[in-house]
């Protein structure tokens, strides 16, 4: 069995595919395993529930321990082969079994590649608790890799928009200092703090050599979607019309297309209540009755001049707009007649001479 197993796996590094699915099928066979995974779902937690009940049996052990070696093997095999279904059923048959008891880099392996199927069905919350138990096989396996999952429960976190440290465990607080993780340290500080700019910055320069890993590349455009969708629903909090100009420039001037596709994708999600004046340029949100505390951001100078205008409603900036209009009437009716009498006068004046 030991000897299929690490034939299957030197199979794999040289991406012998065909070869490796039948080293696997004789690896089931010989453990007694089914070969169909997408059919045997039942017949999987009937073996699983037959090793709890046999107790400690060396026996048993053994057999979850095989079990759990093949499925890692047949993760790796679908997870390349782009084959979901499979890989989902193995991972699945792997996290099933009780009383294997599988060297801690087989079971972080099945960890973290779990944790990457979850990222690739946008399950972040899944994917942040496969990468930490995949950490920690790691760790406890003295494994370098330790620091590529630890990058990964980062950015599964902070696309999970957690509000939780992953740092904050004592677990990975032991490498923060490390310089592979110093700069996903400084990450998740700048986007606790929606330091957009930072952030940014840091990925640019490829920080902690950030950029380098392909599942981390895979997966920045949702990073920057992320931040730059806190970043707007922090600014635009306490406004109710608000320029898509100015939410560009506070987004480190991102194009204003890009700033619709965001506050579209916000309105779509029910995150935002509004909409968007596509000829003005403006977004409109819905008015809340929070006291008076609505208005215009960008260069609204009359909302601090006239308190009728600090009430988000419509009513109300209708009425201000005209008093205003009237007071500019009166106004030019004034010098229009100051204007007619002086002439009047100078007539008069001319025709008695």
């Amino acid at each position: 069995f030991k000897t299929n197993l690490k034939y299957g796996q030197l199979l794999y590094e040289m991406n012998e595919t065909a070869k490796l699915q039948m080293v696997i099928g004789d690896l089931l066979q010989s453990s007694g395993q089914p070969d169909n995974l997408e059919g045997n779902n039942s017949n999987n937690n009937n073996n699983s529930s037959n090793m709890d009940t046999m107790g400690n049996s060396t026996t048993n052990t053994t057999g979850g321990t095989h079990v759990m070696e093949i499925a890692a093997l047949q993760i790796q095999l679908y997870s390349r082969l782009k084959d979901t279904k499979k890989l989902r059923a193995a991972y699945h048959r792997a996290m099933s079994v009780r009383g294997g008891i599988p060297h801690p880099r087989t079971l972080a392996l099945i960890q973290e590649l779990g944790g990457k199927m979850h990222m690739s069905q946008r399950n972040f919350n899944e994917a942040s608790q496969a990468f930490f138990q995949a950490f920690k096989s790691y760790d406890e396996a003295g494994d370098r890799c330790r620091l590529r999952c630890l990058k990964y429960l980062v950015m599964a976190s902070m696309l999970h928009a957690s509000s939780i440290n992953p740092f904050d465990s004592h677990e990975a607080r032991a490498h923060r200092d490390d310089p592979e993780i110093v700069a996903m340290t400084n990450l998740v500080q700048a986007f606790h703090n929606d330091d957009i700019r930072k952030f940014e910055q840091i990925l640019k320069k490829n920080e902690g050599r950030i950029m380098d890993d392909e599942f981390v590349r895979e997966h920045v455009a949702d990073l920057l979607r992320t931040i730059r969708t806190q970043v707007i629903m922090r600014n635009i909090g306490p406004y109710t019309r608000i320029r898509l100009a100015r939410i560009a420039r506070d987004l480190n001037d991102i194009p204003v297309e890009n700033v619709e596709s965001l506050l579209v994708s916000l309105i779509l999600d029910g995150k935002l209540d509004g909409h968007i004046d596509q000829v003005n340029g403006i977004l409109i949100k819905k008015a809340q009755d929070t006291g008076g505390g609505g208005g215009e951001k960008e260069g609204n100078t009359n909302a601090a001049a006239n308190p009728a205008l600090g009430d988000g409603s419509v009513e109300s900036r209708n009425i201000a707009s005209l008093t205003q209009l009237t007071s500019a009437l009166e106004h030019l009716t004034c010098v229009i007649s100051k204007v007619g009498s002086k002439s009047t006068s100078s007539f008069h004046q001319q025709v008695m001479q």
